[in-house]
């Protein structure tokens, strides 16, 4: 009776780890969908708050305002241009995650190209019993294996650099300072009167996603390219221009990054 139980508790305990494992490669496009939309739904809460050192809270003492500082501290030795501070700052935080953004591209598109081999292993096991399930999952974790990929590897890095991104995203809204300068064409606390940062915004957003897209892409992250660049555009029209300026910057370091990570792959490919 007790090698009995044993068993049925190993089996049951395999059968759960069948189905995370099964789980997994959804879950990661579900956390970089939820990632990009959050970032653009929270746009406008509570800009409108200055950040200052007297500020309260874990969040707003610990994230937010050492991202304020450093925005300040760069514009002091840029000649007082917190428009050059935006930009050198972008790029510096981008340039400092850059490690963890391309094990997170690297794990997702390694993913998307095993994607059709993964769904051939589903159309051989069609059978939801335990034998076939355990044989799929065993083809699988190979599959993995002979890869070296961690279907996982995705997430982690985008749950480390979201608090980042999220907490400078503030910083740029928040800091008084910055509201009072102008850069270019444009007052940096007030939206573009020309439209012109929020339809670059959008149009850098749409080709950043569309530079990491592969044929083998879950129909709702393709979804996710025609929309997402709709909402950029629409939280441009309405939101402080230094915002925009953030996010041109940011998506012309993601483009140049995501065309060196698909012709490393093709590379690693060919000499697979």
């Amino acid at each position: 009776m007790m090698v009995k139980n044993a068993l049925s508790f190993r089996q049951d305990l395999v059968y759960k780890q069948l189905n995370m494992l099964e789980e997994r490669e959804q879950m990661k496009s579900k956390l970089l969908i939820l990632a990009s939309l959050l970032l653009v739904v929270l746009s406008g809460c509570n800009l409108n708050e200055p950040i200052t050192s007297e500020s309260t809270g874990v969040w707003n003492h610990y994230f937010v305002y050492p991202m304020s500082l450093l925005l300040t501290k760069v514009a002091e030795t840029a000649g007082g241009s917190y428009g050059l501070s935006i930009i050198i700052v972008t790029i510096i935080i981008r340039l400092v995650l850059l490690p963890l953004i391309m094990k997170q591209q690297k794990s997702t598109m390694a993913m998307q190209v095993l994607r059709p081999e993964m769904e051939n292993l589903r159309k051989k096991y069609p059978s939801k019993d335990m034998e076939s399930q355990q044989k799929m999952q065993k083809e699988m974790m190979e599959l993995y294996q002979k890869h070296n990929i961690n279907p996982l590897g995705g997430c982690l890095p985008l749950l480390v650099q979201f608090p980042i991104i999220m907490a400078f995203y503030y910083a740029i809204g928040r800091t008084e300072a910055i509201a009072d300068h102008s850069f270019l064409w444009v007052s940096l606390g007030n939206p573009d009167p020309y439209f012109i940062l929020p339809i670059v915004a959008a149009l850098t957003t749409f080709i950043q996603l569309k530079v990491g897209m592969t044929d083998e892409m879950p129909p709702q992250m393709k979804i996710t390219m025609y929309i997402m660049p709709f909402f950029v555009l629409i939280a441009g029209i309405s939101l402080p221009s230094a915002l925009a300026l953030y996010w041109v910057i940011g998506n012309l370091f993601g483009i140049a990054q995501g065309i060196y990570l698909k012709k490393r792959m093709a590379l690693l490919q060919k000499s697979a």
